[in-house]
């Protein structure tokens, strides 16, 4: 299996248990592949230290069999790479910074170029300071996507983007893919991994959680959900529902967590007059939060059966 990245014992180390620690991920090529963990998980410093913007404590790491220390130019002129946190142009227009970019690299595509402005709704004209974070974020996505890279290094890419740019942004990581380039996603939304990857990497506090298919991880998706109903609140059939648990009401208003399939419980207030429903996507944090304790307490009773 050809591979675009692979580390083996990658580790930064900034003291007091903060970092990444003995990072072995091997992503193939042609693969989008995520890589979730809540905020301050390695995720920035994994892609720094890819892009050798920070360096190693110990460990390596190759993009497409080259050593990201040893050969770090011939590595960026691989990659089209979106940091976490955007450079500061100050008053530079954005078509300016494109050019400049596009220097960097040697040559650009004014075509290619347009058409990304286009989808991502981005005036080139105004000057970077004038820029909302979400504009910042659509001039970062046209650096990255604008030249034939061969892989696709992105850091939170829909942070500050609206949904409609959300949707044009995965059109073009589908595109990406779809030309045989490779696109490695850092995101702490569940979801937003689910719609683009084929396979996701865990990182909590800096250490590899699981790596897996996205089928595999179904056990982390759950939802909170509220809903205002007409009549009495069908508690005793909602918390009988399967996946369905921590079952709350109070007058007309019903909260639970949902795991999973959504259907049952919406085939059960489908019945019913809804006078508002509202769901909650947990962020990752949570989700990791609500897994492990559930881990801990299924291995508790383990033990205590045992005993």
């Amino acid at each position: 299996m050809a591979l675009a990245i692979r580390t083996e014992g990658l580790t930064k180390d900034y003291g007091q248990g903060h970092g990444l620690f003995d990072l072995d991920l091997e992503v193939a090529v042609g693969e989008v592949f995520g890589y979730l963990g809540p905020n301050g998980a390695g995720k920035s410093t994994t892609i720094r230290l890819l892009m050798d913007m920070v360096r190693p404590t110990r460990g390596r790491a190759q993009i497409f069999s080259t050593d990201c220390r040893a050969s770090p130019v011939q590595v960026k002129r691989m990659v089209g790479y979106l940091p976490g946190e955007m450079p500061q142009w100050g008053g530079m227009r954005g078509r300016e910074v494109v050019a400049y970019v596009a220097g960097l690299r040697g040559g650009l595509d004014n075509a290619r170029v347009g058409n990304l402005a286009e989808r991502l709704d981005l005036d080139l004209g105004r000057r970077y300071r004038e820029y909302s974070s979400g504009n910042k974020r659509k001039l970062g996505l046209v650096l990255a996507f604008m030249s034939p890279a061969r892989l696709l290094i992105l850091d939170e890419p829909t942070t500050g983007l609206d949904p409609l740019i959300q949707q044009e942004f995965y059109r073009l990581v589908q595109e990406q893919a779809a030309g045989g380039g490779t696109v490695f996603l850092s995101s702490h939304v569940l979801s937003e991994v689910e719609r683009v990857c084929q396979r996701a990497a865990i990182l909590r506090a800096g250490h590899l959680v699981q790596v897996a298919r996205l089928d595999e991880l179904h056990h982390l998706r759950y939802h909170r959900l509220e809903a205002d109903l007409v009549g009495e609140i069908p508690l005793d059939e909602v918390g009988a529902l399967p996946g369905v648990e921590d079952v709350k009401g109070e007058g007309h208003h019903l909260s639970c967590t949902v795991r999973g399939d959504f259907g049952p419980l919406l085939e059960v207030l489908g019945q019913r007059q809804v006078l508002n429903l509202v769901t909650h996507e947990p962020t990752l944090e949570e989700v990791f939060l609500a897994v492990f304790r559930d881990d801990r307490e299924m291995a508790g009773a383990d033990r205590g059966a045992r005993s």
